[in-house]
């Protein structure tokens, strides 16, 4: 390979590495915000969403003697409480982004994370009180929340009929799926999902540690899911459902901004690379105007050539035929 035939690789690395750090929240956050400005505008309104369905009451669902027998588990406090799910699901990742900001000084790589990690969460709010909404199951300390005395009163319809504090009964038709679980794994396999593309996990070299990295995550968030079922605040089910939820939904929102964490190009997001081949593309039209103005002049020079030469041939001719 000759020496102009690299050069262009070469051209394409040194850009690679002289913009990591010269796209920066001072020069480009704000027009980086203002070109999603209809996406934040979008999460502005599920937060209305998930306020609403937070507000309105559960379908209360039918509730018979004999079904008690599932739900007469002790009423415990949380061992995850509920303030502690968006420090862990939320603030975590976000220190995370800002630490890998810091070293990369990538405006497009902490928006776009920012940006992915509160879609992830809000979404699957949504989705999880709206379908804890709909369904009202029980639970499985329903029976403690309705009869906190433990005496237990039906209608005619062998239907319970409650006298216990009324948000306490409402919170106890909220059993599916699990809330907790699923915020967990929104936030925080989103950001397994980050590290994992960050770390190059799965660049085939056999770092089995950074494996082990990427899924603490899932691990911490698996556990949350567990403190559920042991406090008697859901069913397993609930539990199961609620991890579905969130890691689904936390994986369609990094990858509407990410490269899968495979991919050569999975360490930044979609947006950085795109203004690469716009630079890149910038770089090349003048290299290519003066190269075709090489040509043109390689081009003239072999003619004159040319020319010279077929002058010459016909010179030698005539003194040939002369001497004849």
């Amino acid at each position: 390979m000759a020496w102009w035939d690299i050069r262009p690789l070469f051209q394409e690395f040194r850009l690679r590495e002289d913009q990591l750090g010269s796209h920066t929240m001072r020069s480009h956050g704000y027009a980086v915000a203002k070109t999603h400005m209809h996406d934040w505008i979008i999460l502005l309104l599920l937060v209305l969403i998930d306020i609403i369905l937070y507000i309105i009451h559960p379908f209360y669902r039918f509730v018979g003697k004999d079904m008690m027998a599932d739900l007469k588990y002790p009423l415990k406090s949380n061992t995850v409480p509920v303030w502690a799910v968006p420090v862990f699901a939320i603030l975590l990742p976000i220190v995370i982004f800002f630490v890998v900001y810091i070293r990369r000084r990538d405006i497009y790589d902490l928006h776009h994370a920012l940006l992915g990690l509160l879609f992830s969460i809000l979404v699957t709010a949504v989705i999880t009180d709206a379908i804890k909404n709909a369904v009202g199951r029980p639970r499985p300390d329903f029976f403690w929340r309705c009869f906190p005395d433990g005496k237990d009163v039906y209608d005619k319809w062998g239907d319970v009929i409650c006298h216990g504090d009324k948000n306490i009964i409402k919170e106890g038709h909220k059993s599916f799926p699990s809330g907790h679980t699923s915020c967990s794994f929104a936030g925080l396999g989103f950001l397994s999902l980050y590290l994992s593309g960050k770390l190059k996990a799965f660049d085939r070299k056999g770092h089995v540690a950074k494996l082990c990295i990427v899924f603490l995550p899932l691990l911490f968030a698996s556990l949350v899911g567990i403190s559920r079922v042991d406090d008697y605040w859901h069913h397993w089910q609930d539990v199961f459902a609620g991890g579905l939820i969130g890691l689904v939904v936390a994986t369609f929102c990094y990858l509407q901004f990410f490269a899968p964490p495979h991919h050569p190009e999975g360490w930044g997001p979609y947006a950085y690379f795109k203004m690469l081949e716009e630079l890149q593309g910038m770089v090349q039209a003048p290299n290519a105007q003066n190269g075709s103005e090489a040509q043109v002049e390689n081009q003239e020079a072999c003619m004159g050539l040319s020319l010279t030469e077929n002058q010459n041939s016909t010179l030698e001719d005539e003194l040939e035929s002369g001497r004849r």
